[in-house]
């Protein structure tokens, strides 16, 4: 059935731009979208557009369907309301067509769903208490229906969709679910309604559903409950718990436990207890937000044809800013881009514990920590063990009245998600022997090939010490070469001036004259044979005809003995390489990442270790065209990450034969890995590019 809806949809058209056959979806708007629109929409943040792909990403069935639903009624008619009233139609802006620029497309985009500059506003303000809880109630009528796009027109407008009803004791969320409007609750939820809400009756939306005889729907509200710990278990294990049967938490161990043993470790863990419910609500939706910006990056890599794979329109390197949040938070958000993978997947694995205490019986923050921290002292001691500046703001502090507001939420009948959760029948899944020995033998095999390529590493930084050495005292030699022998070259045209007049003067008496000791024997004949060719002999000629003593004292190469000269074939170049090179080189790492990814997208994972020796030979290559040390940091910096990414890319993809012949590989996650790699480099030959320009 899903694949049957993904056909139907792609006889669609953008929504944005009226591009056909759109690959990508935004589920909050209900429109489909081509891949230029789709970029847009990434970089406005989830909190604007939350985008998925409709080959590629996991969808369930029930919200697949919401989205259908939405596209055929022309609910895209909500956000260009103005653009459709002929009376309005000159007075704003044109919709861009598929062949505009991305920018335009940019800006069209961001006016229609981050300024909402096109949708029909009510005659009365914003803030206006009364309108915007008739809407609320409105909204609570029109979920009992199938009309989805009334729906979504009320929430457009400012409908409240967590709103209490004073008379019918309940959230729209209950009503839908009472109701069996199963797309009314994919909407809902899509829009930030609470599944653990509770009525006038202390019941949540998923016992209303149960209650009902609603099974489907049930089993539904139960995911999206755990929908935020579900998405982060699978990002690390590729695994969901089966809540059904009481199981609601899978929780990976890491191969190598050092970093949990180190006290820093140990202090994070226990000031990340002490967080309050609200502080530790607002992280996991932080790392909830980067792990779902990490997934459609790769998605994206996977989908792509990568015939421009180093244009800007390729990924986001980190999650966009939110106005709502602060300055701080903002920044903290960005940091989680700068986490590896071995540091994220333990900052996963510390909030999944944390959250499974958090909502068993008794398991309230306080009896952790004598005292309390603030978020921004947690992620500083979090970014700590990932090698981050102590000094940098990673999370905004904690206002002191927090406590007071905390009491008042759990106090409110409508916001009691946090003891509705923790009064469910919680319990944890085990893994087995196997799946946890093979997890830890692969961990363990990925961390000894670190600690090789950090062995490499600083091999090859004190050869580069060396080498910066050498290449110091070649410059100072020849220096000091050039000197010598402009200072011959003076002496030579002054005696060739003084052996041109005696030449003159004895024709003129009939006789040679006696050459004097401070000339060459066979100066006057070489310079007329020179003379005679019509041009001037240069200083390497000069030098050359000069006593093997006098070019040694010049430090001439090749005047003294076999075992002083200087071989300076294959040295390093001393200046930087020309825009064409850059670009042809840049075309050939290109060329064999588009190969890469085609084998990953077909799944032809025995084609990765051939497609990363070429990556590498290419990137050999271009680092080749550079000096060994250049003065520009900015080009310093890509150097490092190009050849670093390269051979990060080459030990990925030697993973994919297992060490072992029973050894099992999560080819799903290591492409994803090696798609990440392959990202890496072409951004850092993205930037070598933008250099020359």
């Amino acid at each position: 059935m899903t694949a049957r809806m993904n056909r139907r949809m792609a006889n669609e058209v953008c929504g944005d731009c009226g591009t056909a056959e759109p690959g990508w979806a935004s589920i909050n708007r209900g429109v489909l979208l081509c891949d230029d629109c789709c970029s847009v929409h990434r970089s406005l943040g989830r909190h604007i557009s939350q985008v998925r792909s409709l080959q590629h990403s996991n969808w369930a069935p029930s919200l697949l369907t919401m989205v259908q639903q939405l596209v055929t009624s022309g609910a895209n008619s909500i956000w260009e309301h103005s653009l459709l009233d002929p009376a309005m139609a000159r007075s704003t802006k044109r919709k861009p067509s598929p062949n505009d620029s991305l920018s335009t497309k940019a800006d069209f985009t961001k006016a229609k769903y981050q300024y909402l500059a096109f949708v029909h506003r009510l005659p009365c303000r914003e803030d206006d208490d009364s309108t915007m809880q008739d809407l609320s109630k409105q909204l609570h009528s029109s979920v009992r229906t199938g009309s989805l796009e009334t729906s979504l027109r009320l929430l457009s407008l400012g409908a409240d969709v967590n709103f209490f009803h004073p008379e019918r004791g309940a959230t729209p969320l209950h009503v839908a679910a009472s109701a069996g409007q199963t797309g009314q609750v994919e909407l809902l939820i899509v829009h930030g309604a609470d599944p653990g809400a509770l009525d006038i009756n202390s019941k949540t939306p998923i016992q209303c559903a149960k209650e009902a005889g609603f099974t489907d729907l049930y089993e539904r509200l139960m995911a999206c409950q755990f929908e935020l710990t579900d998405r982060l278990i699978y990002y690390l294990c590729g695994r969901k718990p089966d809540h059904l049967s009481g199981q609601h938490f899978i929780i990976p161990e890491m191969a190598d436990s050092s970093l949990d043993r180190s006290e820093l470790a140990k202090q994070a863990r226990k000031k990340l207890q002490a967080l309050s419910n609200r502080q530790f609500e607002e992280l996991a939706m932080d790392v909830y937000d980067e792990v779902d910006r990490r997934e459609m990056d790769a998605v994206w890599l996977t989908t792509q044809n990568h015939s421009a794979l180093v244009m800007d329109r390729t990924v986001v390197p980190f999650l966009p800013v939110n106005p709502e949040f602060s300055s701080t938070r903002n920044q903290g958000r960005q940091k989680l881009a700068r986490f590896n993978a071995r540091e994220f997947a333990t900052l996963i694995i510390d909030i999944l514990i944390d959250a499974r205490r958090r909502q068993q019986p008794g398991g309230q923050h306080g009896s952790i920590s004598d005292a309390p921290m603030t978020r921004e002292e947690m992620a500083l001691a979090l970014g700590r063990m990932s090698g981050f500046s102590d000094e940098e703001p990673v999370y905004d502090s904690v206002a002191s009245d927090e406590d007071d507001l905390e009491n008042q939420r759990l106090s409110d009948p409508k916001g009691q998600r946090a003891e509705s959760m923790a009064s469910s029948d919680l319990s944890d899944g085990p893994i087995t022997l196997e799946e946890y020995l093979q997890v830890k033998k692969a961990l363990a095999a990925s961390d000894a090939r670190v600690q090789q390529l950090l062995q490499v590493k600083q091999q090859q930084q004190q050869e580069i010490s060396l080498l910066q050495s050498m290449v110091q005292k070649l410059m100072q030699e020849n220096a000091n070469l050039r000197t010598q022998v402009a200072s011959a070259q003076a002496t030579a045209n002054k005696q060739e001036g003084n052996v041109e007049n005696n030449n003159a003067a004895a024709s003129r008496s009939g006789r040679d004259r006696p050459i004097s000791m401070f000339e060459t024997r066979a100066a006057p004949k070489e310079l007329s044979t020179w003379k005679e060719m019509g041009k001037l002999p240069s200083t390497e000629d000069l030098v050359a005809g000069m006593p093997s003593s006098i070019q040694q004292d010049m430090g001439v190469a090749g005047a003294g003995p076999q075992d002083d000269k200087v071989n300076t074939q294959g040295a390093e170049p001393t200046s930087l390489p020309s825009q064409d090179d850059v670009v042809r080189k840049t075309e050939q790492i290109t060329k064999n990442i588009q190969e890469l990814l085609r084998s990953a997208q077909e799944s032809k994972h025995d084609s990765f270790i051939a497609c990363s020796e070429k990556i590498l030979t290419a990137v050999k290559e271009m680092a080749a065209l550079f000096p060994e040390k250049p003065r520009s940091e900015t080009i310093r910096l890509s150097l490092q990450l190009l050849t670093s990414s390269a051979q990060r890319l080459q030990v990925q993809c030697h993973h994919t034969v297992p060490t072992e012949p029973e050894g099992d590989v999560d080819m799903q996650l290591l492409t994803q890995q090696v798609i990440q790699c392959a990202y890496d480099i072409a951004k850092a030959a993205k930037q070598l590019v933008t250099i020359f320009q």
